[in-house]
């Protein structure tokens, strides 16, 4: 067996700081070095300790974990993953420090906390175990020219871009949305892997930075340009003919919503005007559904190994022989208006 994982535990609650502890060790693999009890006595104990992995609470007093987050990835990066309670407050806190560096998080429920975690057990460790596979590293920023839209040859917008993304995609789909212009003549629909409670939060910061409107989407909601919907937490988007059926079917992939339901129901409608894309993400989810898009006749893309957090589910894709394009992240947006396009752009 190869060297365990070390990881700091940052949290305000004694309590906490042992069922997390309690938690991670129960996995031979896993060891917790240390335990800090706020932002401040953190920064400290990455320099004294060198943990592989930290484990961070968003709200704590002395200094806050966004602020510690901040501190630790400009002194001495390493991979952070927060905890963060429900509410629209804390999911802004959460999405706030993913575009700071952290490279997931793990959701705490009321009163409940400590069953809660109990019940998550196996979903947190493998969230470490992931986490400590990911380099992190300040990318080079690439600039590029706006994509221009007018040029685009489709018959009509009558198209549907389906985008799947797990670990690393808070960040990813960001840039994508970006860059994609507000003429896009197709409807975007988004599955990223995210529970109950942060989705709507992650779907306003979406749309602050992207010309399409961007809104978590709702039972019935119609699929057409110039709008990217973004499947709630905790359920499955269908795509049944051109509008959304939300469902609590079983989760697929120990995951729901699962970017394989959205991409084959929507395939099923949109055939050949079907564009997949599936960004940085552990697992396979997403595979299976970009083969059928494919076979539908549509257009299917994935993020390269270099760009994304986690090459998992763009490598699945890859090696079922779904991915007609394997591109950069920065390329993605411009690859996604060139398949809805019968010119170059």
């Amino acid at each position: 067996m190869g060297r365990s994982i070390s990881v700091l535990v940052v949290d305000d609650s004694v309590v906490m700081r042992q069922i997390i502890t309690d938690i991670l060790e129960r996995e031979a693999g896993i060891k917790v070095v240390g335990t800090a009890k706020n932002g401040k006595e953190a920064i400290t104990k990455v320099k004294e300790l060198n943990p592989d992995v930290v484990s961070m609470d968003i709200e704590m007093p002395v200094m806050d974990g966004i602020t510690s987050l901040q501190h630790i990835m400009q002194e001495s990066p390493r991979p952070v993953v927060m905890l963060s309670a429900v509410g629209k407050r804390q999911a802004e806190l959460t999405m706030k420090s993913l575009e700071h560096g952290a490279v997931d998080f793990i959701p705490k429920t009321g009163a409940s906390l400590s069953i809660d975690l109990e019940k998550e057990q196996e979903v947190i460790r493998q969230k470490i175990r992931t986490a400590a596979s990911i380099k992190v590293a300040t990318p080079d920023k690439v600039v590029e020219r706006p994509i221009i839209c007018n040029e685009v040859q489709s018959t009509s917008g009558d198209w549907c871009v389906f985008i799947g993304a797990s670990t690393g995609g808070p960040k990813a789909l960001p840039e994508v949305m970006s860059r994609l212009p507000g003429n896009l003549p197709a409807g975007v629909c988004i599955v990223q892997h995210m529970p109950e409670g942060f989705t709507k939060s992650f779907a306003e910061r979406l749309n602050w930075g992207s010309q399409l409107e961007v809104k978590e989407a709702s039972e019935g909601d119609e699929v057409k340009p110039g709008i990217a919907l973004l499947a709630p937490g905790n359920k499955h988007m269908e795509i049944i003919e051109n509008k959304v059926h939300l469902t609590n079917d079983p989760k697929i992939h120990f995951v729901r919503p699962a970017v394989d339901v959205m991409m084959k129901t929507g395939s099923r409608f949109y055939g050949p005007r079907s564009v997949g894309v599936v960004l940085t993400g552990m697992g396979a989810d997403g595979a299976e559904g970009m083969s059928m898009i494919k076979a539908a006749g549509g257009k299917t893309l994935v993020q390269d190994e270099a760009t994304s957090v986690v090459y998992g589910m763009p490598k699945a894709c890859v090696e079922a022989n779904a991915a007609d394009k394997v591109v950069p992240l920065n390329s993605i947006a411009r690859n996604i208006v060139m398949a809805l396009s019968d010119v170059g752009v």
